[in-house]
């Protein structure tokens, strides 16, 4: 395969993943709405509420962590 076949699926694959994305952004409140209508929601988290839920907890982890040390150096003084 030549350099100008890959280079042509290496854009279709990209234009496949970016039309995947767009549709799924953009059918995202319809399906919730049609989730809501049935009685169906979901109850699993997306990738991205996971990944945010996580980035909260180790923010709250790194304040108690600093608070801690910063409560041991001021007893150190």
């Amino acid at each position: 395969m030549n350099k100008h076949f890959r280079d042509a699926w290496y854009y279709a694959r990209r234009a496949g993943e970016h039309l995947s994305r767009g549709l799924r952004e953009e059918l995202d409140p319809v399906e919730r709405r049609v989730r809501a209508a049935t009685g169906r929601e979901r109850k699993e988290s997306t990738r991205a509420e996971k990944w945010r839920a996580q980035l909260k907890a180790r923010e709250h982890e790194v304040e108690r962590r600093a608070r801690r040390a910063l409560r041991q150096a001021r007893d150190r003084v």
